[in-house]
């Protein structure tokens, strides 16, 4: 396989040619939550950080031509997909009228999946050009004939489809509409039906400009503990002599995710308060105190719970991270903390257009980020019936959808899906220098095992009596983090780039 492309990648001054070429394109400036990912990005090139990719099965007969057609006219449609970013006079997202949809096939057998999917992560975009997403085929052998034959007809021919975004740009949510748009888009024949009017990066920055940052800010210094909280799962530990990503995963059974569902439903509690509850029980444990103690995690939000017309179909970079902390006593009953989780994740809701970088700024706290560790429950939008079924109709079937999620800027993630049979899929996603495979693995059977042990506890069961379960096991442990990333920051300082400008309420002309 070829080497991955080496563009530059950071905030470099455009060339008179590249500014001749902008002049006169509608422009919208950067929101905060492109901003932080874009300062990451700049600071950990060619690392795969912020990029995700979303992959599946495509059963039935492709045509690459058509393919690539319906594509484009998805890429002609959406406003964020020609999109492409500049730094003078200040960061700002400039508007294309036009860009090309990247399609690449590979015959079968031509190249290792696996490989395929790391290269290019790794390959990275160019953001000073548009088009932050591309999508890569490979066909896949066929498939042996049944023995003996059946009266049915051969097998559908089978292709891996491979979608890679940019996280400043898109998110996972935008990933799947997008997808029901080239569906539809295919199904035409390679051109997208209707005209409308879509709501875009415009109407979101509009929003936001209408928003008013004091309550937010407010809100946040209330909810943030002064002292700082546990922050990892995990005791101090030596040197992992890895690096990279890594990645654990686990899954629970379709039974047994359905009993957690129900469990927590009787509670009250959607599944997310669950997730966030083991997590929290991890991190008390890493304390290694037997009384109360204050834990804290970042969690995502769609972004998608805001007052504007159609936000659930809008595709952009909208998913955000936020602080949670909560304060965890052995002697409580389980429930107790449940219910807790899930009214501060109520009350965070009201505020899920705020970014990470913003509450950094407004509770001027020190180091790099709030806390350590993510959970994620991904939310994706439900495919329409009507167009599945077209696609049945086709010959055309899309099977194991998967989200791999981005690399983690945290020392550790924990991210869940739910699958179409009902399962639940976990992964911990880590970085090797801070959290070692061994250790990564062990966080993830105390998460799996936790939760199958969660709907056999009864109303009066305490935290203490659910902790209790890991009495035995290792607490995994965690390498101390490196001195990195401080010249980039102090390099943007000189620069006066500590955040993006105000948004304004209208695009403008630049």
């Amino acid at each position: 396989m070829a080497r991955p492309s080496r563009h530059p990648r950071g905030p470099v001054h455009p060339t008179a040619r590249d500014a001749l070429a902008r002049q006169w394109r509608p422009t919208v400036p950067v929101t905060w939550q492109q901003y932080d990912a874009l300062l990451d990005s700049f600071a950990h090139r060619h690392t795969g950080r912020h990029i995700e990719q979303v992959s599946w099965f495509w059963r039935g007969p492709l045509d690459t031509e058509r393919f690539t057609s319906a594509w484009q006219s998805v890429v002609n449609r959406e406003t964020v997909l020609r999109s492409a970013f500049d730094w003078q006079p200040a960061p700002h997202v400039v508007l294309f009228d036009h860009a090309r949809a990247d399609v690449v096939r590979h015959r079968a057998g031509s190249v290792d999946w696996e490989e395929l999917l790391e290269h290019d992560r790794l390959r990275g975009f160019d953001l000073r050009r548009p088009a932050p997403l591309r999508l890569t085929l490979l066909d896949l052998p066929e498939e042996p004939a049944p023995h003996p034959p059946r009266a049915s007809a051969d097998p559908p021919p089978a292709t891996r489809v491979l979608l890679t975004f940019h996280h400043a740009l898109l998110d996972a949510w935008s990933a799947y509409v997008l997808m029901d748009e080239f569906g539809r888009a295919y199904l035409a024949g390679g051109t997208l039906p209707g005209g409308e009017r879509r709501p875009d990066l415009r109407d979101y920055n509009r929003w936001l400009s209408e928003q008013d940052p004091l309550a937010a800010r407010d809100f946040w210094h209330r909810a943030l503990p002064p002292a700082r909280p546990v922050l990892l799962p995990a005791l101090p530990g030596p040197a992992t002599r890895q690096s990279g990503s890594g990645r654990a995963e686990a899954r629970l059974s379709t039974a047994e995710a359905t009993r957690l569902h129900h469990w927590a439903a009787t509670r009250a509690v959607p599944d997310s308060s669950v997730l966030h509850a083991v997590w929290a029980l991890l991190l008390h444990r890493a304390a290694g105190t037997d009384g109360p103690a204050t834990v804290g995690f970042n969690v995502t939000a769609s972004g998608r719970g805001i007052t504007l017309d159609a936000v659930e179909r809008l595709v952009g970079p909208m998913r955000t991270l936020l602080p949670m902390t909560v304060r965890v006593d052995p002697a409580h009953h389980l429930g107790q903390l449940l219910a807790t989780l899930r009214e501060r994740a109520l009350d965070m809701a009201a505020y899920e257009w705020v970014s990470a970088g913003q509450i950094h700024q407004w509770t001027r706290r020190d180091g790099a980020r709030l806390l350590d560790s993510l959970v994620s429950l991904e939310a994706v939008p439900r495919p329409p019936a009507d167009l599945r079924a077209e696609l049945s109709a086709a010959g055309i079937h899309f099977e194991q959808q998967r989200a791999s999620g981005a690399h983690t800027v945290f020392p550790v993630a924990l991210l869940a899906h739910s699958g179409a049979d009902g399962s639940l899929a976990l992964a911990a996603v880590h970085d090797r220098a801070r959290i070692g495979d061994r250790d990564a693995h062990l966080l993830l059977a105390h998460c799996v095992r936790l939760l199958r042990h969660l709907p056999d506890t009864a109303e009066s069961t305490t935290v203490a009596d659910v902790l209790a379960v890991l009495a035995t096991q290792d607490v995994p442990r965690v390498a101390p983090a490196p001195r990195t990333g401080r010249q980039f920051a102090q390099w943007l300082d000189r620069r006066s780039m500590n955040g993006p400008p105000p948004i304004e309420g209208s695009t403008s002309e630049h």
